[in-house]
């Protein structure tokens, strides 16, 4: 029986340091459409109020920028992924920048506070900052420290004003007091593009990054395979998909921090593949597509929305898939 796919569009690029990723989601149906797929005819969706005109308020948190309007998008992005999930739905979020993602992490734990989440986080970056140790101030590279209620003082470069704290802090107990994932139920798959900070992170809670020369070499399955056996305690799982995990020159330049060096698209989908099979996915992310930027017309929406169409039906129907098992190539 398959489950009927929500679709939770959340147009916010406040949290982004480039703007344009607001426009993502349209650009992605604008993509649909040139394909003459009815893709978003065919499943219900929501709008989530955004914040977006706040881009014009004076930044006064210069190591989070925005931070008390990301809190309160990620809050809505909470809201509408527990009601999807409490009707029995799957919901497919389209973001503009990342840091939605603590709210879709959020969202997911207040369906089912008692349920173990394991992350498969598809970017190029760690997102692993906080206040204390982002160069930027920008909390689309925070939401993963939030969700692991790590402020990493170890590695602290800033020092924040007590506003700052405590919105910090509020945005780490977002609906679920306290941690909302384990350091040891997070992948990585494709970071490359980290600082220090997030490197001693990663080491300090011995996050797993799977590289993508690493996928290549050993094979993707090999890989995700392994994922699956690391996350087997986890009763559900969260899919995470950041375009900029693509390669840059292969792929397109049309998002706001570009990565060479990273999977081609069909890696992606193989990869959310093999996790559909598990039957524990709970939710997908796609996040940072940016059409300003693309020098290819429309190329980095049309390559996510192949991928998300492709990845649907598999997706609706591992609710009550068979079991993942591993075959040798």
């Amino acid at each position: 029986m398959k489950r009927e796919v929500k679709i939770i569009k959340n147009r916010s690029d406040i949290g982004a340091g480039t703007r344009g990723s607001d426009m993502g989601i349209d650009a992605i149906e604008v993509a649909a459409i040139t394909a003459a797929d009815k893709y978003f005819t065919r499943f219900p969706y929501l709008d989530v109020k955004t914040h977006n005109e706040t881009i014009y308020n004076k930044v006064n948190a210069l190591f989070a920028k925005r931070i008390t309007h990301v809190r309160e998008q990620c809050q809505r992005v909470s809201n509408a992924v527990k009601t999807t999930l409490d009707k029995g739905q799957f919901p497919i979020v389209l973001s503009g920048d990342h840091s939605s993602a603590l709210g879709t992490i959020s969202g997911i734990k207040s369906h089912d506070p008692g349920q173990r989440l394991g992350i498969v986080w598809i970017d190029a970056h760690a997102d692993l900052h906080s206040p204390y140790t982002s160069p930027s101030g920008n909390v689309h590279g925070m939401p993963l420290a939030a969700a692991l209620g790590e402020d990493n003082l170890p590695s602290q470069i800033n020092a924040i004003d007590d506003q700052t704290q405590r919105e910090w802090s509020n945005l780490k107990n977002l609906d679920c007091p306290g941690p909302k994932i384990r350091p040891e139920d997070l992948m990585f798959f494709g970071v490359r593009d980290t600082e220090a900070p997030e490197e001693d992170l990663m080491r300090r809670l011995g996050i797993r990054n799977y590289p993508v020369y690493e996928t290549r070499y050993r094979g993707l399955r090999k890989c995700t395979s392994e994922v699956v056996e690391a996350l087997v305690d986890c009763d559900q799982i969260y899919i995470s998909f950041d375009v900029d995990s693509m390669d840059c020159h292969l792929v397109s330049q049309g998002t706001g921090t570009p990565v060479p060096k990273g999977f081609d698209p069909e890696e992606v989908f193989h990869l959310i593949s093999d996790l559909a099979q598990t039957g524990k996915v709970a939710c997908l992310e796609i996040a940072e597509v940016n059409p300003l930027l693309d020098r290819q017309g429309n190329r980095m929406a049309e390559t996510a929305f192949n991928i998300l169409s492709r990845v649907t039906p598999l997706l609706q129907s591992s609710k009550n898939g068979a079991p993942y098992h591993h075959q040798s190539k």
